[in-house]
């Protein structure tokens, strides 16, 4: 039996739980991006759940709808997060939550349905989109090791950074990370979310996640964004100043992350997805990380074609060269205005 979930204690408990030992799921599957959506973004969840006959949880679906008169209308599984879809210990459960994600789906009369799915559904009325890979590997023992590991140029950018005087600390601060962030998105001519979005994160992940800053001479000039989930570690959200390209200061920062992690107990990086083909792409690919392509799985319901949100779109090359001139007030002021709609 399928069921809505919508916030309540006891069943977000049993969510998370279930999400915790589902082989299935993932960090973005927890209950918490319904908070997220719905309190920082203003977006309407329809979060559903599969029940046994015994009242056990056997699946679970979080869907986020979207509407705006520039960038459309969706059900999405899920905004601002690279995976998605359904979690299940079956293929009953897993079929009955897509069927009710596609009826609902009509019944809101969305243009799309959009599940950000690591492995491909068989559900013959999903269509794929695959543009997107996600990098990832084990944590070797210690930092000898993880930096051996990593393949002889991005070796020797690292060893560069580790002499350029750079110190690290990993704390809760969200301030520093966003300022970065915000600066790093904006150079890219990308809209930024809004700061309270990062304390948000905060407040409802607790001590899964924190913030891994590089500072130079007391000067904060890479940050990154970091969520954790049993024996993962997943950059999320990372940036720099202009200066962290001379300094190799990205590069340090996730090293020592990497180092960070895997002195806590930590025994996977989870480096996150990119665009096929793009800078980020190969970024990762110097690492020595080999990409896996996601399955992003479409069900269209008003809409005609699968929809093109991509900076890589033409028709969004000229607001992106417009927006890389802004004063960076003025990004952030307007930046949240429309990077609600672009997770």
């Amino acid at each position: 039996m399928v069921k809505a979930f919508a916030g309540e204690a006891a069943v977000a408990g049993a969510w998370d739980e279930f999400v915790q030992q589902c082989p299935e799921a993932t960090f973005f599957h927890r209950s918490g991006w319904l908070t997220i959506n719905e309190q920082v973004y203003g977006h309407r969840g329809h979060y559903l759940y599969a029940e046994d006959p015994q009242g056990n949880l056997q699946g679970v679906l979080p869907l986020v709808e979207q509407n705006s008169r520039l960038f459309g209308h969706a059900l999405i599984s899920t905004p601002f997060c690279v995976y998605g879809g359904v979690a299940a210990q079956s293929d009953e459960a897993q079929r009955a939550l897509e069927d009710a994600a596609i009826e609902l789906a009509r019944r809101l009369e969305v243009d799309y349905l959009e599940l950000r799915n690591k492995v491909a559904s068989t559900h013959p009325e999903l269509t794929e989109k695959c543009a997107h890979s996600y990098f990832a590997w084990p944590l070797a023992q210690d930092a000898e090791a993880i930096l051996a590991g990593v393949k002889k140029k991005q070796r020797a950018v690292i060893r560069h950074s580790l002499k350029n005087d750079l110190s690290y600390r990993v704390d809760d601060d969200m301030h520093t990370a966003y300022d970065i962030y915000s600066e790093s998105v904006r150079n890219l001519g990308t809209p930024v979310f809004p700061k309270s979005y990062f304390s948000a994160l905060k407040r409802v992940f607790g001590q899964d996640c924190n913030a891994l800053t590089v500072e130079k001479d007391g000067k904060a000039v890479s940050s990154v964004l970091n969520f954790y989930f049993r024996d993962q570690v997943l950059p999320y959200y990372g940036g720099g100043l202009p200066e962290a390209r001379d300094l190799k200061s990205n590069d340090f920062m996730y090293y020592q992350l990497m180092c960070d992690a895997k002195a806590k107990g930590y025994e996977y990086y989870d480096f996150g997805r990119s665009k096929n083909d793009s800078g980020a792409f190969q970024y990762k690919k110097h690492w020595g990380m080999e990409p896996t392509p996601l399955h992003y799985q479409f069900h269209l319901v008003k809409a005609a074609e699968l929809p093109n949100l991509s900076p890589n779109n033409p028709k969004y090359q000229l607001f992106i060269k417009l927006w890389q001139k802004l004063p960076l007030p003025i990004s952030r002021a307007l930046g949240p205005v429309l990077s609600k709609y672009l997770g």
